[in-house]
Formats: C-alpha cells, structure tokens, sequence
C-alpha cells in the first residue's frame, strides 16, 4: 500500500510565516531619520550559568545610530569603570568576563537598556539577572524506618533549593530506578509516596537524586532503608496461588484517605496562559484508583492530561474559564473518599492592543493606543523617552487621555519615542513606539521587476513594501488594465501585498503596484508563473521480500517541466545513503541483494523549488530465523525426556519447523543426526530415545526463507545398556572367487547397539535341512567363507549381540557361493538375413549344469570382415549384443549394408564367458546409399550456375548414378521441378539460367540398384552478394590502391616475376627442358567461359578433360562409358575405413602407369603458374 504524506509547497509555507506581517506598521527605511528601535535583548528572567562569561543582549537600530547607556536597579551603571565588563561596539549587549577572576553573585541584579539618538530613547524591559546555583545536600543521619506491612509511607526528599529548581528522580544506592506504580509513585514536591508497604519493599533501599540543569550535576541523598514487620513469613509459592494477595499475608484491607493534599478540601491559584497540576495521592489496601471530575461541567476538552498512574491532572494554557472546583475520587473495594480543589485564575497583564509606531506628515493628526488586560486589571502609565510624561516637557500637540495619546497638527521636531507600562502585582508589559514626523514621497522598497513562482490552486503572495509620508495609498493593477485589483480573488493589505486565495493558470501575467500620496507617486512590477503542482503518480509498495533478492521501490514522478526536480529518498525519516548495493533511478529506487539491516519505513520526495511531495511505503525483509536459545532438558525417563526450547525472532517470516538433532560421544562424535521434526508452534517436546546412547541435542528452526544456525547444543543424558532389539539388515551372501562366499550386512548405528562391546553371531549351512550350521563371532560387518563348491545355495543368519546379551532370532537368507567360467557353448547356430542392415540368430542353449553360476545372457560377437566392394579397407573391430536371459533367438541389426560378415556366441555368468561357439560366416545385401558429401554451387555470372559435388560417404553398395532435382524460386513463388541423371562418375553440372533473377533450390541424391539415397539440399546464393560484377565502395572505405602498403607489395610482386622470367629465360637458352603450350603463340580465347568469369584454369593442355568425358575427384580422365566395376571406386588398401564402418577420405580413380608417367612432364608456364610452383 502507498501511503502519501500531505502535500507541501514552500510558498504555502512562506505564506504562513508571512501572515503577521499583513496587519503590522509600516516601516520606516533605515536611511531616513528615525527614533531608536529595541530589535533584540535578553529575557526578563535572566538566569546565567556561573561558569560562563555574562551576556546581557541589547540591540537597536536608528538613524542616527543609537547609542546605548544601562542602569542597574534602577542606578546609573557605568561600565567604564568596571574592567570586567565591556560593551559590544555598535551595540548595546554588555559582556561581563570572568576569565580573570571574579564572582558572577556579585552582577546579579535588575538591568535596563537605553537607546538613544537625536529624535529618542527607547528602552529595554527590566532584566533580572541571577546567577544559577546548585547547593549541596546537607549532611544528614538517616535513621532505618519501621513501617508495618500494608500501612501507608511517604520519604521525604527536601532537595537544596536551586536556581532554577532541580529535576528530582529516585533510585536505589545502586544506582536502579524505583518501579514506579499505583502503590508507589512520586509526587510533584519530590517525595515518594507508598499507599501501602508490602514486604518486597524491604529488598532495596531509596534515595532521592537532583539533578541540576546548568552544571549538569546530580546530588544524591543518603538512602532510607526500610523495615517492614510482617505477620507472616514471605511465601512465594503461596502468594502466585492465593487469589487475593492482601488476605495471604495476613494485611487489614482499608478505605482510602488522602497523603497530599490533605484533608477534604484546598484551593490553587494559577496564572493565565501556564499549565496547571493537580494532585491527589492516597493511600489505603488495596491501593486505591484515581479519577478526576469537574463541579458542574466537563474536564476541558483537548487541553487535560493524566500523569502519574491517573494521580495528577494537567490543564496546559490555563485561561479564566477553566477555574471552577475540581475534585479527584479515589476509590478500592473498601470504599472511596474525595477531595475538592478550587482553581482560581489570575493573570499578568497582557496585550489587547499594543502600541505601534506612528508616521506622521506635518499638520497630520494621530494616536497611539494602549490596552492591557489582566487580573487584576493592570495600572497604565505612560512614559516619553524614559521618563515619566508627567514631567516631560509640555507639548500641545499632544494629549494623553488614559491609554490612549491623541496628537493633532503635528509638525516636524515632534519625533520622539513612548513607552507604555502595563502592570499589576503578577508583573507588567513594556512597550516602546515612536512618533516620527517625516515629510517623504512615495517610494518602492522591493527591488524592481520582481519574479514570483507559484503552484496552481495554492495561496500566494505579491510584496510590493512601500514608504511614504504622508502615508501613500496604494493600489495593483494586471497587465496594465485600468481596474483596481481588490476583492473576489484578491486582497490588497495595508502593507503593500496583494493576496490571491487561489492561483490560476489564467492569473499569470505582469502585475503592478502604484503608491500615491500628495507628493508624488511610485510603481513597480511583479511577473507571476502559475506552475504544474509536483505530484507522485507511482509510489513505492509496501513488500515483503526474502533476503538477498532485489526488490524495486517505485518512485515515478509528474512535475512542471520547467522547475528543477529533485528526488530524494529517506529512510526511517532521515536521508538514505546510495551504497553499492542500491541503484536510484529516474522513476525508482533498486536494492540489490537485500539485507535485514534494509528493512524499514522508505520515503520518496520529489521535490522543486516551489513545492514538494512524498510516498511512503514498508520494506519488510524476510529473513531466515534466528536460533533457538536455552535448551533444557526435563522429565527424564529410561527411554524418553523432554527438551524445551526458547524460539529465537522469526524475522518477519513465521517459523514453520523445528529439527531436532542429536550426537553422540561414542560410534561417531561430532557427527549430528536428524532425529525428530515439530511444528514451528511448539517449543518443547518429547524425545525417544534408545539405550546406552551419551546423548546431546540442538534445535535448528526452519521458516520459508530457510534454516536458522544450530543452537548452543544442550547438555549431555546418557541412557542405561540394554540387549539390541533388532537384527542387522541387508544381509546377503556371495562368491568373489570360485571357491568361497562373502556374508556382507547393514550394520546397526549407534542408536541401535543398545549396550556395548557390540558383535554379530553369522551362521551358515548348505541348503539342506540335514546339514550342519557353523558360525563365527565377528563385529566387523563382513566375513568369508573358504572352499565352498560352486555355485550352491547357502542358509545364513546374522545376530546382533552385546553385553546385555542377544537380539531375537533372526530371519534366514538364502545366498550362494562363487561362480566359475561357463563351460559349454551354444550350438546350431543358424543365421537368417533379414536386410542389408540386420540377421535373425537361432542357437541351441547349453545345459544348466554347463553354466557354473547364474546364467546372466547370451552374447553374440560379431565383426565386419571386409567389404563386397573391392580394395575397400574396412575396420575389423569386435562386437557384440546382448541377449538377457536364457533364450535361444534374438536380432543383430545396425550392420554395414554390402559387407561380409563373421560371428560367434557365448554363454555368461557372473563370473564371465564361457568357450565360443563354431565361427560363422554371412554376407549383407546392398542397400540405398547415404547422401552425397557435399554439393557446392558457384554463381560465376547472371547466365549460369555451376554445381560441384562428392561421392557418399557410405554408398552401401555399386553406385548406379546420381538424380538432381531443381526449380527456380523468387520469395514464395516457385517454378516447375526438372530433373537431370548423371552417371555414377559425373561430379560436375552446370546449368544456363532462363531467369537471371530468382534463385534455385538443388534436390541430389545418389542411387543404387536398391533404390535412390538419402537427399542433400542447397540454394543458390542471393544475386545481391554473388552477381555484383564490381565492389561497392562507401565513404567510409578507403581506396586500397592509394595506400602506401599496398604499392609496395605490388612492386615487389613485379620484381618477383621479372627474376623468374630471366631465371625460365637462361634455363631455356641452356636447353634444358620445361613444358610449353603446344601452342603457345596462342592468345587466350575470349569466349572461354573462365575468361568471362574473370578466373583462369592454371593447368596445362595436357590435362584437359576430352570431349564427352568426366573428370574424376584426382582429375584422372574416365570414358564416360566404362562400366561401374567396384575397381572405378578404390585404390585397392589405400582408402579407410573408421572402426565404425565409415569410409575416410573419398572415392578415387586408379590411374593408369602411362597417365602417371604422362603427368610427370606437365608443368604451367603461365608466369603466375611459375609463382604457383615455386610456392
């Protein structure tokens, strides 16, 4: 789930902040003539820390700048005659320093402030300034204190009064804080009440501590021990059993009655705006509730509070109309009891109109006014630049009546500054405000061409700060329209702003303020932009995740273009650190690899310089448990105890199992095994166990996540010997030689010996009820029997025995002794063809008493002797099939198609094969062939298409000839298939083109006397890459033939050419012989096919195919009617077989002795042969 905060804009906030400020005076620019102005001192109540230098603050602006003067109760205090203290420069604050010495006691005192200039003083409020103290605790004996059980108690604490007053807390002399309840609880004047004693109060002692705020300091007092005096012993057991704790020991139930205050009644006096505590504790068996009333109405609502366990009731900002009677009930089983409080409110004064300055043109009237409330109502008293008006000067301009001055006609030299006194017995209210008669055209304050960004919809302001005197009028106007902007949307404030409850897209534009008086006016403009609000469209989910996977905090964002976003993240409220495990994205946050440390509370705020907005959701990580803790073992039994468990955090993901597992200390220490599974609900269980076992258990718990570490492992439990109660398992007996027999079994683990010194009694006897048994005590789990007769059945047994004694009896097993070779061989072989692949075999099975064992299969070995194809070299390597069981058929496929063939067979035991069988002797029809070894097409231009391809790999018999199937295709269209047939020699085909634009699809297939082989298939390459008679050259190609690279080799190859041309030149004048053209002033032919094609065919005349013959895969020249002996297709042993039967290499003519020695003589003298040659 996405949660969203509220929406928050700067300006909205600004805004806000701003409000104050519509209804205050307009002030007078610095650079004009003006009475003083108190902008900054201390507090009335001054209190300062003794070890710190003093700083009475006292600020003020004017012009002429002020200067500053003080008085000390109510003397004149010349600070050049102390050398501790100093005044700041350009103000009044005194600094008092203590550095070198001095006593901060002896500058207590009242201080006030005077700012004085030509047109005034102005004053500060008194400032009473004492220095903090924190007073040690007397010395005092503290005597035990006797109480009787159930009866009430208060400790006094009587802390040393301090300035300001101490914190007070109560702690034993050990530093442990008092539990606080009910029963016990601490007052508000620091003493500890008790409204009954109970005899566990006895078990610590009590001692009140102050903690004093500026030294940071705490005193403690000497501690209260107490003695309570019981009627009966202390009784745990009994007290958790009896229902009612009280009657158990032995205590008096009372009635309530009041510790503080005391009596039925007392009255309270508060001052107006502080909070105000009412208290009521009492005492009394059971300890009494508390609840709070108010005489004739309701508690105030939204403004109480209980504290104290419901024993004090808090009214903050008391006003008059919470006085009135309250009363607290207090109240148990025995009864109840109240106590009435008469609240009265007083107040110092306050302001209800406080005096402001006032800026006068000449002959202009006005007023100041000076109101105050209080109780009781305060005394007024009006004073002119400090002193009392009375005994100012006469001025008859100027007329006080009460709180009110009135000045009519007043003329420049008027300026002054008044104060006004508000003052009753609870304290008083000072107030400076200064006349000041200017006579000044209007001006603008703001800077000129101001620009004003706001949300659409928020509340927005424009400033435009005027000054003037007499005091101008001033009105806006948009866009330069004559129409006053006031009222509907707007709301001009006497102080120049223009306030607009809502901001509309249509509200931007230029505005102008215009200040008017009788001298002149001033103006000046503010641009507004309404802009988009910034709104998050997808925030972050809430997920739970599992460690370690990566999840992905949502954070998409919609904004106003034009304003710069910035997305932040926070988590758990304070600014997320981008490790290397997260990645922060436009519209997201990424956690790679999460850890439990990444779980909690992520905040995305998108903000702007104008606003922002934020969602937040909760990232929970699941995690594996942690591990059980404080394992303990109970209710031991001779086969069974309970171990309990405290389960450790889930985290996150509730736990689904708990795996017991144990170890012990004598067959495999430190090896734990899985004993027993449980609920991830439960935390105890009850464990079985098995004799003579020292055993240890651990606790490991399973959530969805995975397993938690093992926990601490428990302590041991070692359970009593007894005799085993099962036998050992998996017992068999078998031969691993001839003449003996191997008895092997499961041996028992630890939890199944029982007892120690454990053995195994084996026992065997031929299969026979009259034989005779034999045993053997072994602890090993294996023993072997010697010189056993072949293959017979044995009886055996295997007990299990420690020194407790024996286990049941145990079941008999039936095994056998070692095998011997077989010793006959299958007969009457007979052979039947069934393809050119696969033969049926039949054989006569051999007796049961020839096999020596268990008979496993027949077996047939069979090997490929040699092919029907001559001088065809083929591998001899043996074979064979199994036939399970004892049968006398079966099938050997998988066989070379035209090849002879031998075999043999055996029987098989487990010990291996008996003697072979008579040799026999079978040939393999012929079959189809496989495909060809390949088929390459070369498109040499757009008018033909030359096809080359190889003989099978396995032609299966006498190749017959070879079927091409092709048709024209262009995209999904396709032409009719033609087929052409060549004979089993031809290699080569080219076929004319009637359409130079589509391509072919090749269908070849080899054949023989037994049907066509399998198909190879190709396509003619697109004429896009084959047919381009010239390279296409881009830009970014380099021209080849300009690189100096290139030029060099070209050259070098030239002078290779020229040496090899005089070396054939010198060798010729010589004599000596080399091949030449039989017509080598013959110009190449322009019609040759290899000259259209741009290729050249480097081989001599002499080796050029005959008209109507084919040339074979060595280039040796064949009639194209020789027939199709199996000669035409090898070189007697030199072509290969692999062992499989494949051929390696290729089909070859066997040339002729004439050819070779024909050949020898034949050599290229083309110049680029020469090359060719050499290389």
């Amino acid at each position: 789930m996405v949660l969203h905060r509220p929406h928050l804009t700067c300006a909205g906030i600004a805004f806000a902040l701003y409000l104050h400020h519509l209804v205050s005076a307009i002030e007078v620019p610095l650079d004009l003539p003006q009475p003083p102005t108190i902008t900054k001192q201390s507090v009335k109540d001054y209190i300062v820390d003794p070890r710190d230098n003093i700083f009475i603050e006292c600020e003020a602006k004017g012009n002429p700048v002020p200067t500053f003067s003080w008085t000390r109760n109510g003397k004149f205090f010349n600070v050049a005659k102390d050398p501790k203290v100093s005044m700041r420069r350009r103000s009044g604050t005194l600094v008092i320093d203590f550095h070198s010495g001095g006593r901060p006691e002896d500058y207590e005192g009242e201080y006030q402030c005077f700012a004085r200039n030509d047109y005034g003083t102005a004053l500060s409020s008194k400032i009473h300034l004492q220095v903090s103290k924190s007073p040690l605790w007397p010395k005092e004996k503290v005597d035990v204190i006797e109480v009787d059980e159930g009866a009430p108690l208060s400790l006094q604490c009587n802390p040393p009064p301090g300035l300001p007053s101490p914190v007070i807390f109560w702690m034993s002399s050990s530093m442990e804080p008092i539990h606080q309840d009910k029963r016990v609880s601490q007052g508000q004047n620091g003493d500890l009440y008790f409204s009954n004693v109970m005899l566990q109060d006895a078990q610590t002692d009590y001692s009140c501590n102050a903690r004093f705020h500026f030294t940071h300091t705490i005193q403690q007092k000497n501690p209260y021990t107490l003695k309570v005096k019981t009627k009966k012993p202390h009784n745990e057991t009994s007290l958790r059993n009896h229902t009612d704790m009280y009657s158990a020991r032995g205590v008096t139930e009372t009635t309530p009655s009041f510790m503080y205050p005391y009596g039925t009644s007392s009255s309270q006096m508060v001052l107006r705006g502080v909070d105000l505590l009412l208290e009521c504790i009492a005492s009394g068996v059971p300890a009494p509730d508390i609840m709070w009333y108010k005489k004739g109405g309701e508690l105030p609502a939204g403004k109480t509070k209980l504290e104290n366990f419901n024993k004090a009731l808090r009214i903050s900002n008391v006003s008059e109309e919470d006085s009135g009677e309250y009363f607290c009930l207090a109240s148990n089983k025995m009864g109840s009891i109240r106590h009435t409080i008469s609240v009265r409110v007083k107040a110092a004064p306050y302001w209800l109109d406080e005096p402001q300055n006032l800026i006068l043109a000449p002959g202009e009237d006005g007023r100041l006014v000076c109101r105050a409330n209080g109780n009781p109502k305060p005394a007024i008293q009006w004073l002119v630049n400090g002193e009392p008006i009375e005994a100012s000067p006469p001025n008859p301009s100027r007329e006080v009546a009460g709180d009110t001055i009135v000045f009519r006609d007043t003329q420049i030299g008027s300026s002054a500054v008044y104060q006004c006194n508000a003052s009753n017995e609870h304290g008083y209210l000072l107030a400076n405000a200064f006349v000041s008669v200017l006579d000044v055209p209007p001006r603008i304050l703001a800077p000129r061409n101001q620009l004003i960004k706001v949300i659409q919809y928020n509340r927005t302001r424009l400033d435009c700060p005027f000054f003037g005197s007499p005091i101008p009028t001033l009105r806006w106007f948009k866009n330069g329209q004559g129409n006053t902007l006031d009222g509907g949307n707007y709301k001009a404030h006497e102080n120049g702003s223009l306030e607009m409850n809502m901001a509309r897209k249509e509200d931007q534009g230029i505005y102008t303020c215009v200040a008017t008086n009788i001298l002149g006016k001033a103006e000046a403009q503010v641009r507004l932009e309404v802009k988009d609000p910034t709104r998050i469209v997808r925030g972050p989910e809430d997920q739970v995740v599992k460690r370690g996977s990566m999840p992905r905090l949502h954070c998409r964002v919609k904004h106003d273009p034009t304003l710069k976003l910035t997305v932040t993240w926070l988590k758990d409220d304070a600014p997320l650190y981008i490790g290397n495990r997260m990645k922060k994205e436009d519209d997201g946050l990424t956690i790679y690899g999460v850890a439990e440390k990444d779980q909690g509370d992520y905040t995305c705020v998108a903000s702007t310089e104008l606003d922002k907005d934020s969602a937040k959701a909760y990232l929970t990580v699941l995690e594996r448990p942690d591990r059980p803790r404080d394992l303990e073992l109970t209710d031991l039994a001779e086969r069974s105890v309970r171990l309990t468990w405290i389960p450790g955090d889930d985290n996150n993901s509730p736990i689904t199992d708990y795996i017991v597992q144990f170890e012990e200390d004598r067959f495999q220490p430190g090896t734990w095994h899985n004993h027993s599974r449980y609920p991830g609900s439960v935390n105890s269980a009850v464990l079985s166990l098995s004799p003579y076992v020292n055993y240890q258990f651990r606790v490991i718990a399973v959530n969805d996540v995975g397993s938690s570490l093992p926990s601490v492992p428990s302590e041991r439990y070692q359970t009593n010997g007894a005799r085993p109660e099962i036998n050992p398992t998996g017992v068999q007996g078998a031969g691993t030689q001839k003449n003996n027999m191997e008895i092997t079994w499961t041996p028992l683990n630890a939890t199944q010996a029982y007892g120690p010194n454990l053995r195994y009694i084996v026992r065997w006897r031929r299969r026979d009820p009259r034989g005779s048994w034999y045993n053997e005590t072994v602890k090993t789990p294996r023993h072997v029997v010697w010189n056993t007769p072949i293959y017979v059945p044995y009886e055996i047994k295997v007990q299990a025995e420690n020194d407790f004694g024996r286990a049941p009896e145990p079941d008999t097993v039936i095994g056998y002794s070692g095998e011997d070779y077989p010793k006959a061989a299958p007969t009457d072989v007979r052979i039947r063809v069934l393809n050119s692949t696969a033969i049926a075999l039949t054989w006569t099975r051999v007796h049961l008493d020839t096999i020596q064992g268990q008979l496993k299969e027949y077996r047939a070995y069979f090997w490929r002797d040699s092919s029907l194809l001559k001088n065809l070299w083929v591998s001899k390597k043996r074979q064979y099939v199994s036939f399970p069981g004892d049968r006398n058929r079966g099938i050997v496929s998988r066989l070379f198609p035209y090849s002879n063939y031998k075999l043999e067979m055996v029987v098989t035991n487990g010990r291996g094969d008996g003697p072979r069988s008579e040799i026999k002797e079978f040939p393999t029809p012929e079959g189809v062939p496989s495909s060809p070894r390949y088929l390459r097409i070369r498109q040499p231009n757009l008018e033909s298409i030359n096809l080359e391809w190889d003989h099978p790999e396995h032609p299966n018999g006498v190749l017959t000839g070879y079927n091409l199937r092709y048709q024209a295709f262009n995209g999904s269209k396709t032409g009719r298939t033609l087929v052409e047939n060549f004979s089993p020699n031809q290699t080569r085909f080219t076929l004319q083109r009637t359409d130079p634009i589509s391509r072919y699809r090749f269908f070849l297939r080899a054949r023989t006397q037994v049907g066509d082989g399998e198909t190879i298939v190709e396509e003619s390459p697109a004429l896009l890459n084959e047919a381009t008679p010239t390279p296409a050259y881009t830009k970014n190609h380099v021209d080849i033939a300009t690189q100096g690279w290139f030029i060099g080799l070209m050259c070098a190859i030239a002078l290779l050419v020229l040496i090899l041309l005089i070396v054939c030149f010198i060798k010729r004048s010589r004599g000596g012989k080399y091949p030449v053209r039989d017509n080598k002033d013959e110009h190449l032919n322009p019609e040759d096919k290899n000259v259209e094609d741009g290729s050249f065919d480097y081989s001599d005349e002499d080796n050029k195919p005959l008209p109507n013959s084919q040339t074979s895969l060595d280039g040796t020249i064949k009639q194209q009617e020789s027939d199709d002996s199996l000669v035409d297709y090898g070189e007697g042993g030199e072509g290969q077989f692999n062992e499989d039967g494949s051929f390696i290499g290729q089909y070859t003519v066997k040339k002729d002795k004439e050819e070779t020695e024909g050949n020898e003589s034949s050599e290229a003298t083309s110049p680029v042969n020469a090359i060719y040659s050499l290389a």
